[in-house]
């Protein structure tokens, strides 16, 4: 794993550590609040609500994000949001805390952390090109991506302890730390001052931030090919299922490994590439490896036992994983800064809206066929999905980092400005 963004930005190290310390935070909180909400209405259809509510404000979030991380100090966005978001775990502590919980409150405060996490993500994702080399770009990516399933891997698990032996009070006090901790962090990251002529935040520049996309087949397919393949193939509502049905004994388990099938296999793959800082087809990269995503999910569809449903599943999600690097290659080495904010908005509601869709998307399927069918069908129409995809946008398909005129306008841009300093 090449790890030289670590080793040669300090401010790399600072935003790593500050968003590691923020997730595992986050999501003992995350395994807190179903939690409660189970244990205050004892009702399946509340618990998914707070899922449901959580959509409109990341939508509007993620593109106001976008807008202002173009026209302000990503840092403070960054600062202000972590403050936001500290108040809210702090609300869900003071909630948990009385004699009698509002179950409102879950739903107030869940709708405006997901704003405020949606506003924070621009911010955040726009800030890494500007603390490295453009050559660095897909490390970075590998090694947010190893951290952040890491944080999936053991923040639930952390949780679910937590939660069930010290109760939802203590969870939330957690999150407050960490979001303080985190703020000990981000303090110290160097100011990222917007452009001189960036354009205030408005409707009118965020539309223009989508019109730029649109314009740019190879951005377009990132995004398309990566909402085709979560909707196919995301099946995450299915594994409570599956636990029960193929499980047996050990149902918790069984539901503990197929949550983590797709982090597990996130990591393997972050940990095992620096063979990727070699490849410069990286439309081609992104169509290859969101299919074989298809093909790990369709495969487990077959598979006899809970062992090797999840071992195609940790492929499945090492192959996200490859899949998301390369498109994290594009948007870093390609996007102008000036617009990076409002792409990386669009590019959070891209790999956000997509997951949600798709476990929709799975649940009926099952409910019109069972698990297995909804699996396979998922992974194959994934498969069908993506090549189609990749048919239909030639130039996304032939990107290649070596000579796409963004790219090298990039790395001529980023010339100036070292011979500048």
């Amino acid at each position: 794993m090449d790890v030289s963004p670590i080793r040669e930005s300090r401010d790399f190290r600072l935003l790593l550590g500050s968003s590691l310390v923020t997730m595992f935070g986050s999501f003992i909180t995350l395994v807190a609040v179903p939690y409660q909400m189970k244990e205050l209405t004892d009702s399946p259809l509340m618990v998914g609500l707070v899922s449901v509510v959580e959509f409109v404000p990341m939508v509007v979030g993620g593109l106001w994000g976008g807008a202002i991380a173009d026209a302000l100090d990503r840092r403070k966005i960054m600062i202000y949001s972590e403050v936001g978001l500290c108040g809210a775990s702090l609300l869900l502590m003071v909630n948990a805390l009385m004699p009698e919980p509002q179950v409102w409150v879950l739903f107030v405060v869940g709708a405006l952390s997901a704003g405020l996490y949606s506003v924070r993500g621009p911010s955040e994702q726009a800030v890494i090109n500007r603390v490295l080399k453009l050559d660095q770009m897909g490390a970075a990516f590998a090694i947010q991506g190893m951290t952040r399933n890491i944080g999936g891997i053991a923040g639930p698990a952390l949780g679910g302890v937590i939660v069930v032996s010290f109760g939802p009070a203590t969870s939330y006090g957690i999150d407050v730390v960490s979001f303080l901790l985190s703020l000990t962090l981000l303090v110290r990251v160097a100011t990222v001052a917007p452009a001189e002529d960036a354009a205030p935040p408005s409707l009118e520049s965020l539309l223009d931030g989508v019109r730029y996309a649109v314009r740019r087949p190879d951005l377009m397919g990132t995004y398309l090919v990566d909402m085709a393949a979560m909707f196919f193939a995301m099946s995450n509502a299915l594994f409570p299922f599956l636990a029960e049905h193929y499980g047996g004994e050990n149902e918790r388990f069984a539901l503990g490994l197929l949550a983590a099938a797709g982090g597990i296999g996130s990591v393997l793959a972050s940990l095992t590439s620096g063979w990727t800082a070699h490849v410069h087809r990286h439309g081609l990269g992104v169509i290859v490896s969101a299919a074989l995503w298809g093909v790990g999910v369709a495969v487990a569809a077959i598979m006899p036992n809970i062992w090797l449903i999840v071992a195609c599943l940790v492929f499945a999600g090492g192959a996200d994983m490859i899949s998301g690097i390369f498109r994290g290659m594009i948007w870093n080495q390609t996007i102008p800064d000036e617009y990076r904010g409002r792409l990386a908005g669009i590019e959070l509601l891209s790999y956000s809206a997509g997951p949600m869709l798709g476990n929709g998307r799975a649940g009926l399927m099952s409910h019109l066929g069972g698990e297995r069918f909804s699996l396979g069908a998922g992974g194959l129409l994934c498969v069908g999905g993506v090549l189609a995809l990749g048919a239909l946008l030639p130039r996304f398909r032939a990107y290649d980092a070596r000579t796409d005129e963004h790219a090298l306008e990039q790395r001529a841009r980023r010339g100036e400005q070292s011979a500048a300093a």
